[in-house]
């Protein structure tokens, strides 16, 4: 397939790629900026390049710098993970142009699916249902009034470049309005560099909802069911299960293949996620599709039981999908709570260093994690710090693991949202499957009993003693006292090439 794969991201991802590289038997090759020299990700690589300083438009995001370490290390294709330059076009097209293969759609794909306005007119060619709105960004305010009259309010003014909740705004009111495309358009310029935005009908009772799709480059393209992303905080997903409790079978094959159809529209090829929206009325229309890997991927991958990255390197590689719609069986159910370093209360990031950390185990346990003890989180990136995911025959089952992880996770020396996740876990419509994306705005459950508080104290207790004495323990073949050093000497595997 590739002798030696370069993954042009950090964290987690880039550290979940790498563990599927090793599988194939594939050299993985690392890119850190300057504060992430001795970050997990480059420990789990056989060779590093640094790439720039911390900020990552002057190392994460330069295109030229990562393209030339992969020419350095020998690597023959580039793995863009999600985020940074993971769809970014130009991008792309480098690596193409480079003779390097891009573990990635087309760029062509790239560019029809990344401005929302242009994918809404590309799937409507092909028949895909969208939420009613404009279909060219907004230029006139009283246009964009009269239409949203027509439509009815609520509406939501939304960045037509951007995603992540930037530059999107809910408007109940024709009073409203006019401020809200204001913000939206500052708030997106900010985020994007492009300040244009459109209107589109607000979704009563709305689900988000989003199907994974793949293509390869000789025709073939399936689905591979849905994911449950509503459990939000401000457009941001929270906590993420496959299947839908929302979705039923006959729902699930009719959004399935109106995915396919987006992406057989725009000619696309490798892993994508068509997001749609919901209604209470069961009702779907299409938001946008994400032509990269989703940070939520696990979940599709523990129910149908594949490696979605494996897949992408596959088609990468010209070959054929492994598996046919018909033999895509799902198999009980499954849930992620994404891990950050972050104030439950306030969701604030709380970046620093990390004293102690110990991931649960067990049956139906899966953790795709960015960390371990000494790592440092620093301010400058996305605090997203592992994926904790559970399994189980049922969703009942998967809901009772996913509570026993989060009691066995103990994280110290920062702050993080765990607490959120019990508590979220601890909701009554949570646990019969009747919520939607407005869960997250009514009031949780207290945050544990007695019981559980004890038992958890008494987890973090256990650990923080191993912690001191595993501090106090000479390293092997450490010749300092250095906490850092010696976790260099104990858990480095690779070796790091300076400069870049």
């Amino acid at each position: 397939m590739f002798p030696r794969v370069l993954v042009a991201n950090r964290g987690e991802i880039a550290v979940r790629i790498m563990r599927t590289l090793r599988d194939l038997g594939i050299s993985p090759v690392a890119v850190h900026s300057e504060s992430d020299r001795h970050a997990l990700h480059v420990r789990s690589a056989d060779v590093s390049v640094c790439v720039g300083p911390e900020p990552s438009r002057e190392s994460y995001l330069r295109g030229d710098a990562i393209i030339e370490a992969a020419k350095r290390t020998g690597a023959t294709a580039i793995h863009p993970g999600y985020g940074f330059l993971s769809e970014n076009a130009a991008f792309a097209q480098s690596v193409i142009d480079a003779d390097l293969t891009w573990i990635g759609p087309p760029p062509s794909a790239i560019v029809s699916m990344g401005d929302k306005l242009l994918a809404r007119r590309t799937v409507m060619a092909a028949g895909v249902p969208i939420v009613p709105g404009t279909e060219d960004p907004v230029t006139d305010v009283d246009a964009a009034m009269k239409l949203a009259i027509e439509i009815g309010f609520p509406v939501m003014v939304k960045a037509s470049a951007g995603g992540g909740g930037k530059g999107m705004r809910k408007v109940d009111s024709a009073k409203a309005l006019r401020a809200a495309i204001e913000t939206a358009r500052r708030e997106a310029k900010g985020a994007f560099g492009d300040d244009s935005v459109y209107l589109e009908k607000f979704v009563v009772g709305p689900h988000h909802v989003e199907i994974q799709v793949f293509a390869d480059a000789h025709g073939g393209c399936v689905y591979l069911g849905e994911r449950e992303c509503s459990v939000q905080r401000r457009h941001q997903k929270v906590i993420e299960e496959c299947p839908s409790p929302f979705i039923d079978e006959v729902l699930r094959r009719r959004m399935g293949e109106v995915a396919v159809a987006a992406a057989r529209a725009c000619n696309y090829v490798g892993a994508g996620t068509c997001e749609f929206l919901v209604g209470a009325d069961r009702n779907f229309y299409f938001l946008e599709m994400n032509t990269r890997l989703q940070v939520e991927h696990p979940v599709t991958e523990l129910v149908y039981g594949v490696d979605l990255v494996e897949w992408q390197l596959r088609v990468a590689a010209g070959e054929r999908l492994p598996l046919t719609q018909a033999e895509l069986v799902p198999r009980g159910h499954a849930l992620e709570c994404r891990i950050y370093a972050e104030d439950s209360e306030t969701f604030l990031p709380c970046p620093g260093a990390i004293s102690h950390c110990t991931f649960p185990q067990g049956p139906g346990v899966r953790v795709d994690a960015g960390i371990d003890g000494g790592s440092i989180v620093p301010m400058a990136y996305d605090p997203l710090l592992a994926k904790l995911c559970t399994w189980g025959s049922d969703r009942a089952q998967a809901i009772r693991r996913m509570g026993r992880a989060l009691d066995e996770t103990v994280i110290l020396g920062i702050t993080t949202n765990t607490a959120l996740h019990r508590r979220v876990l601890a909701h009554d419509d949570f646990v019969k499957g009747l919520y939607d994306t407005h869960l997250l705005e009514s009031p949780l459950p207290p945050l544990q009993t007695a019981t559980e508080a004890q038992a958890r104290d008494a987890a973090t207790a256990v650990a923080l003693e191993r912690f001191l004495a595993d501090e106090a323990r000479p390293a092997v073949g450490a010749a300092t006292s250095s906490s850092s050093a010696s976790l260099w000497q104990v858990h480095g595997r690779g070796r790091v090439l300076r400069g870049g």
